[in-house]
């Protein structure tokens, strides 16, 4: 892996004085697979990979419709997996939830009867903005870059004979049930694949086609190879341009974005627009590691939401019905993973982008009734009134509130049982005698506890727009978690319909769906980041809480629990997955800053960055939140409850952060000391009362002093 690194590093010296940050990013973080047992609770079982990381290392700009990246393994994560050997083209959608990797190309020479072509990372290297591999079957390197909403790839054959390119388009990560192709030119190609819904394209080549091979259109078995004609020597091009739209408009998108610009000039401007973005913070001291780390994680906590919209306005709603608007629609954030500081972060670095993606929920809530939830909670709630509150307000605040009123109150919308929550003051699981890893039910105590803070990050909203009435309900509301909480075990505990504690009750076995949502009842029980007065005294104060925390971190992992996704184990925390990834930061409510710090550091050292080619993250990225985690908490800044616009200080890990904020003004935290300890907290020049700071310092600058011993 140092070849493609080494790459990067000449790369980025190449194009200016200037630009020195993404030479730290090593796009390839987090495709290795996690396979220690010491880190991962378990032996994997046979046939198994590891659901860490999960990420792709092809071109994107900053939430992009269009990430452009190689495909090794169809149906995985993030479609490119660092130990396979082969690659079956280059598809121009990404997550990394096993979905999309849309729009499959290869270039092909004197093709065998199955398409790919084996590759070495010897050969392969990456930075922001772009991807190159040399394909070993076909002798073709491959150069790949890509713009908001296009794709521009550069294909060197080693002969001028016999040069196709395969569009693989029953392929993709979700089901395909229909595709097509068609030639419209010379040189020109268009089509569409459908896969729910229909992604279409419109593809430009420096070369002219001699035929368009089709087998099976709209098969599942089908695909089709564009033959180029021989005897024109130099490099392929192919330009591509997206929509969710139309043909017309995947055409005009290209036109605009890329039009008769050069390969080199699109990549340098990719290059450009992440240098931008990452010399927001810069960062003095630290190792190299971690300053590669920082970068590389910063990179990848601006992938997603991803744009659906194209450069006339118009795109796809949630009724399938096409509509122009004056901002960027996006994709739906990830929101039970991002609202805990992704989102935050987002809205720091590119408040446009997070106003446009909270006028697209709301677009949604238009069409549908209800605002827009991602897999479990309702943290829209927390998303949008944690960045109302921190300014971003130019939005129909109004009316989107009532949309997350209708959500928090409705039934057969956003939060499921939320009759049986808003009755009982809490979600109840059916009585199951031998519950599995797998078992279904409500997840009872996870959508408690969630719904609970989601009350309360609604009441926040009700409170600034003086709905008094909503305030207090919600408030009153917001202590439901401590429904879920049994005094007799000390534990956040599943409940029958009648009240009653499930029984029997093992609080080290994880579960999907049973009580917990991933989780088990450890890694729930430390969760009411907006009341962590009330939960401490849950637990007979200071002492109590003490106690349980530390043997949350203490406790051994049980090697014979495996849930796939609950990994990454320090005791019986869980790092890999996201229900208790404010944990390590709960000592600071009960004065004990140090015993935080030590469990951070620990994370932040011995989890990210690993595995024999430091390419391994110890859980799956999940759109980024792994990784704005780690960004936050190596800067010195946590969201502990994202909603309020405030931060709680950790040491950070290095000497000096320079944060040029978005309103222009400069934020300075300073750590002069080698201790990892914190003492005290200087904002502005004065003591700073408790450990939390106010945003206001992202709006007027300032400076954070940091002491240590």
């Amino acid at each position: 892996m140092r070849f493609p690194f080494i790459v990067m590093l000449l790369l980025a010296a190449t194009i200016g004085r200037s630009q020195s940050y993404t030479k730290y990013v090593n796009t390839f973080i987090g495709t290795a697979p996690l396979t220690d047992p010491k880190i991962l609770g378990y032996e994997l079982p046979r046939g198994w990979r590891s659901w860490a990381g999960l990420t792709f290392p092809g071109s994107s700009l900053p939430n992009a419709m269009v990430q452009l990246s190689p495909m090794t393994e169809y149906g995985s994560g993030a479609g490119y997996e660092y130990e396979d050997s082969v690659i079956y083209g280059f598809t121009h959608t990404n997550k990394g939830h096993w979905n999309l990797c849309n729009i499959p190309i290869l270039p092909l020479s004197d093709p065998g009867e199955k398409f790919g072509s084996r590759f070495t990372h010897k050969k392969e290297s990456a930075a922001p903005g772009f991807y190159q591999v040399y394909l070993d079957d076909y002798n073709v390197n491959v150069n790949l870059t890509s713009t908001l909403r296009c794709g521009y790839h550069q294909y060197t054959y080693k002969k001028n004979t016999g040069r196709q390119i395969l569009f693989d388009l029953a392929r993709a990560n979700n089901r395909i049930s229909n595709w097509s192709i068609e030639q419209v030119g010379n040189n020109v190609l268009q089509g569409y694949q459908q896969a729910g819904e229909k992604i279409y394209f419109y593809a430009i080549l420096n070369t002219d086609i001699e035929k368009l091979e089709k087998k099976e259109e709209g098969q599942r078995s089908g695909f089709a190879i564009a033959h180029l004609v021989n005897g024109q020597a130099g490099t392929v091009e192919l330009k591509i341009g997206l929509s969710f739209v139309s043909m017309e408009n995947a055409k005009q998108n290209l036109q605009q974005e890329i039009g008769n610009r050069s390969f080199t000039q699109i990549r340098n401007e990719a290059t450009q627009k992440w240098e931008a973005l990452l010399s927001s913070i810069q960062v003095k001291g630290g190792t190299d590691k971690q300053k590669q780390m920082f970068y590389s994680c910063l990179y990848r906590s601006f992938l997603w939401p991803a744009l659906r919209s194209d450069v006339n306005g118009e795109f796809t709603d949630a009724k399938r019905q096409v509509v122009k608007a004056d901002f960027n629609y996006y994709t739906e954030p990830s929101l039970w993973d991002t609202y805990r500081n992704k989102d935050v972060l987002l809205g720091l670095i590119s408040p446009k982008v997070t106003l446009d993606v909270i006028k697209s929920m709301k677009d949604v809530g238009d069409k549908r009734g209800f605002i827009p939830t991602f897999f479990h909670g309702d943290h829209g709630a927390s998303s949008i009134a944690g960045a109302y509150l921190r300014g971003i307000d130019d939005f129909d605040v109004k009316g989107t509130y009532a949309i997350l009123l209708k959500n928090a109150n409705v039934a057969g919308g956003a939060r499921p049982h939320i009759t049986e929550y808003i009755e009982k003051g809490y979600i109840s699981d059916p009585d199951i005698p031998d519950p599995k890893v797998e078992t279904k039910a409500k997840a009872g105590v996870s959508k408690t506890l969630e719904y609970s803070y989601d009350d309360y990050s609604l009441a926040q909203m009700a409170k600034k727009l003086g709905d008094t009435a909503n305030y207090r309900i919600l408030m009153a509301r917001s202590k439901n978690y401590k429904n879920m909480f049994d005094p007799s075990t000390r534990f956040m505990r599943g409940r029958l319909e009648n009240g009653e504690w499930i029984k029997p009750f093992n609080p080290e076995f994880p579960y999907y769906e049973y009580m917990y949502r991933e989780a088990n009842a450890w890694q729930v029980s430390f969760f009411a980041p907006h009341d962590m007065k009330g939960l401490i005294e849950l637990y007979g104060g200071a002492k109590g809480f003490e106690s349980k925390l530390d043997s949350l971190f203490t406790v051994p992992w049980n090697p014979k629990y495996i849930a796939r996704n609950v990994e990454t184990m320090i005791g019986q925390y869980c790092h890999g997955n996201q229900p208790d990834h404010e944990a390590p930061f709960a000592y600071y409510f009960i004065g004990k800053p140090e015993k935080s710090q030590k469990m951070i550091d620990t994370i932040l050292n011995s989890l990210y960055g690993i595995g024999e080619e430091g390419l391994a993250l110890c859980g799956m990225d999940d759109a980024g939140e792994m990784s704005a985690w780690y960004v936050l908490s190596s800067l010195g800044l946590y969201t502990y409850s994202a909603t309020d616009p405030e931060y709680l200080v950790t040491v950070p890990l290095f000497d000096e952060v320079k944060w040029k904020t978005s309103t222009g003004k400069l934020l300075t935290i300073t750590k002069p000391g080698k201790g990892r300890n914190l003492t005290s907290i200087k904002v502005n020049g004065k003591e700073n009362k408790g450990y939390f700071v106010p945003h206001d310092l992202f709006k007027n600058g300032g400076k954070i002093e940091i002491a240590t011993k």
